[in-house]
């Protein structure tokens, strides 16, 4: 835990700076109820592309076994789980919603046939439609963003399940993994990890070098509560003297791979989402657009931050929780349930763990640099 806990320390003394203002800037998606007045320069909407992608449908996904579990329970009618009362799983549109919806609904339909209940896939309008729907009762676990773990842990009391793993680094098309000559980490390439790192990408020629050099630039920012795509990149620059709303352009592009997009077209001059956004099979920019790792370069990558993963509501029963982590754990042994997975998040595999042991120590790192969760949260 100590290894974590220095590992996570840079990224919270970059985030002091912010304070709160950083995490609720005046966007199409902020994180209700918290309220902050308007900046000088409030962030704008990406412009529409103006490169059309490759046009290529979604590739189906392999049917998983889905075995029936020995553990199946059967709810009566009315009950939570029944087929007039599913259980709704939220999702966070941090990626392309269709991806999201094709993966969200194959897991729901295997969790369905493997436990016995019935499962329902919904994709948030952002990160904190997710967190109102489980802190309603609308949904009763989620796929979170870290950000909005740790606002959903404020304020309703979630329950985290699940942590997951990716491979680390960069995505060869061999199916091998590297990494950036400029990371520190990239000893790890193609290790299964807890954690991952904005990355900050340009078109290639820009002249755009260093963070220093988007001063006087615009920018793509994901959204205001995206963890590596907003909060912790906007906490940078406020680090480093640079105000995002005044001394850039600031746009949020409403999610990681339309941010890459949007420096591809030339909408933005640098831009900011998860490693490595430009390469990832989810998102599969390279399939829509294929000279897009040629023409935008990544040129800093960020620090640690903890992974995603699967949360439950406060009370919900402990047999649900317990039969729908066991079928997830098992459809991850499947090749095929684990390509449903994957095809969703990009995931590799999940650790159990819960959130004292998980998110509380790089949430109180956060609160010793000055940051307090709760503090950006009116009741």
């Amino acid at each position: 835990m100590n290894a974590r806990r220095t590992s996570y320390l840079l990224v919270a003394l970059l985030v002091v700076a912010m304070l709160v203002t950083s995490c609720a800037q005046p966007t199409p998606t902020p994180v209700p109820p918290t309220k902050a007045p308007p900046t000088a320069v409030p962030p704008t909407a990406v412009p529409a592309a103006t490169v059309a992608p490759t046009k290529t449908p979604l590739p189906a996904l392999a049917a998983p076994a889905c075995a029936k579990m020995a553990t199946a329970l059967s709810p009566k009618a009315g009950e939570l789980g029944a087929a007039d009362k599913p259980i709704v799983i939220t999702f966070v549109p941090s990626v392309d919603t269709a991806l999201i919806s094709r993966g969200g609904t194959a897991l729901a339909d295997c969790l369905t046939k493997m436990t016995g209940l019935t499962y329902k896939m919904e994709v948030g309008t952002s990160e904190a439609a997710s967190i109102e729907a489980m802190g309603g009762g609308k949904a009763q676990m989620g796929f979170l963003n870290t950000f909005a773990i740790l606002l959903a842990k404020e304020k309703y009391d979630v329950d985290v399940a699940l942590v997951a793993q990716r491979k680390y680094g960069v995505l060869k098309a061999d199916g091998t993994y590297t990494a950036f000559d400029f990371d520190p980490d990239k000893a790890l390439a193609g290790q299964l990890t807890s954690y991952y790192k904005p990355e900050y990408f340009t078109k290639a020629g820009s002249g755009i070098k260093t963070l220093a050099d988007v001063k006087g630039k615009s920018m793509c920012f994901t959204s205001a509560s995206s963890t590596s795509g907003g909060i912790i990149p906007r906490a940078v620059f406020k680090a480093m003297g640079i105000d995002p709303d005044k001394d850039i352009k600031s746009t949020y592009a409403g999610s990681h791979d339309k941010a890459a997009i949007a420096v591809y077209n030339g909408d933005c001059d640098a831009g900011v989402a998860f490693m490595d956004v430009l390469t990832d099979k989810t998102t599969n920019l390279v399939g829509k657009f294929p000279d897009i790792a040629q023409k935008v370069t990544v040129f800093a990558v960020g620090d640690r931050i903890p992974n995603d993963g699967l949360q439950y509501i406060k009370g919900l029963d402990p047999k649900i929780k317990a039969i729908t982590t066991e079928a997830l754990l098992a459809m991850m042994k499947d090749p095929a349930g684990l390509a449903v997975v994957k095809s969703i998040y990009n995931y590799d595999a999940f650790e159990v763990s819960d959130y004292a042991t998980y998110y509380a120590p790089f949430n109180e790192i956060l609160k010793k640099a000055g940051v307090d969760v709760s503090k950006l949260i009116k009741q």
